[in-house]
């Protein structure tokens, strides 16, 4: 074959190489894609020391050439960087996959529970957390359980302060702090 026709080869196995690699490094590869790395290869060290009479197709290959270095050298680094276990997207993947597991646990744990369903806490709940988003705070560790604990465990001494064990809890936005207030049924 001439380097006419091996130019479009090399340029469409170059970017197959550059996909693989990608995929490889992402996790959806399980190997290294080296075949397609010894095919690649070949292609350019058949023309390294052969004339190339036709500026064109010279500048193109030696374009080839360098990017397919420049993308060797990278993939070396990220792969002696995963040996060393310093890659970051390696390591993302990874604590990825973990919370993944821990999510399954605890949606298993949570399925195990008994399921109570209270209107009133649930009413209090939704407008806890309508208030922190308006309020522009965290809401992703406020639970219902969360909810539930705090009045139960403040229950006894509102109950003494105000003499009465009827209560009713309603949210309220103090200096730019969602609170809840409870006073008694009437």
């Amino acid at each position: 074959m001439a380097i006419a026709e091996d130019l479009p080869i090399l340029e469409l196995q170059l970017k197959e190489l550059i996909t693989r690699y990608e995929q490889y490094f992402i996790g959806l590869e399980k190997r290294e894609p080296l075949q397609l790395l010894v095919t690649v290869e070949k292609l350019v060290r058949r023309y390294a020391n052969a004339p190339i009479n036709n500026t064109m197709y010279k500048h193109k290959y030696t374009m080839l050439v360098a990017r397919f270095n420049t993308y060797r050298e990278h993939w070396n680094r990220i792969l002696r960087l995963i040996d060393e276990g310093k890659y970051s997207r390696d390591r993302f993947i990874s604590d990825l996959h973990l919370r993944q597991r821990e999510k399954g646990i605890i949606a298993h744990e949570e399925k195990q529970k008994p399921q109570y369903h209270d209107p009133e806490l649930d009413r209090i709940y939704f407008e806890l957390r309508e208030a922190r988003m308006a309020c522009h705070l965290p809401v992703d560790k406020l639970s219902i359980e969360l909810v539930a604990a705090t009045i139960e465990k403040n229950k006894a001494a509102l109950a003494a302060r105000l003499g009465t064990t009827d209560l009713v809890f309603r949210v309220v936005v103090e200096d730019g702090k969602p609170k809840l207030k409870a006073s008694q049924r009437k």
